[in-house]
């Protein structure tokens, strides 16, 4: 009888640390392809969100563009990719790239409010755009998610990164272990960035 709780301990501890190296494996996912979404023949760049201020973001601003969508979360373990997403950015922002980052809860890691977040991010150096927080994932996700997502490609957990066009399609889905110096992000981005596409104005 003594032996049993810790026998049992033990199971439990193995389910949870197989469940962990399951959920690493999903994080590890690069690229998913092909894309398809919910909303026939629209464009990321056809949306508009609430920034940290509470005012409407026509994503219309960034047309043309190629953009990095990325779900954060200030208090994960993998926040610590800021400072390199902030890198990405700049290396390529003067050839027509941007990162536009939501902040979401769906993994509860994010316990700021949207009035909050500014000061967060500005503690953490991100010069790219980031806006109010939202749900990335299951039936209340945004437009945005339900759109990126389309065929059930999404996060699963925070800093997942999909990568879109300049026509505003998705091009590529990197999962929150891809790292912003990841070789295969810059040369899927330098990809997208040589991409010549009819950009309606």
């Amino acid at each position: 009888m003594p032996l049993r709780r810790p026998v049992l301990t033990g199971i439990v501890a193995l389910g949870v640390g197989f469940a962990a190296l399951g959920a690493l494996a999903t994080w590890r996912l690069s690229v998913v392809e092909p894309f398809t979404t919910t909303a026939s023949g629209a464009s990321l760049y056809d949306f508009t969100v609430p920034d940290l201020d509470g005012h409407d973001a026509p994503l219309a601003a960034y047309r043309g563009q190629v953009a990095l969508v990325v779900n954060v979360a200030s208090e994960c373990g993998l926040a610590t990719q800021y400072p390199g997403l902030d890198r990405l950015y700049h290396r390529y922002k003067d050839e027509g790239f941007i990162i536009l980052a939501f902040p979401s809860d769906d993994f509860w890691q994010e316990p700021n409010a949207d009035a909050d977040l500014q000061k967060v991010c500005d503690a953490r150096g991100v010069t790219f755009p980031v806006f109010a927080r939202s749900h990335v994932r299951g039936a209340s996700r945004s437009p945005v998610y339900a759109f990126l997502g389309g065929s059930g490609q999404g996060p699963s957990w925070n800093f997942a990164k999909f990568l879109v066009g300049r026509d505003g399609r998705p091009r590529a889905f990197f999962g929150s272990l891809v790292t912003p110096e990841s070789p295969e992000l810059h040369e899927a981005v330098q990809r997208a960035l040589a991409e010549t596409a009819a950009i309606q104005p």
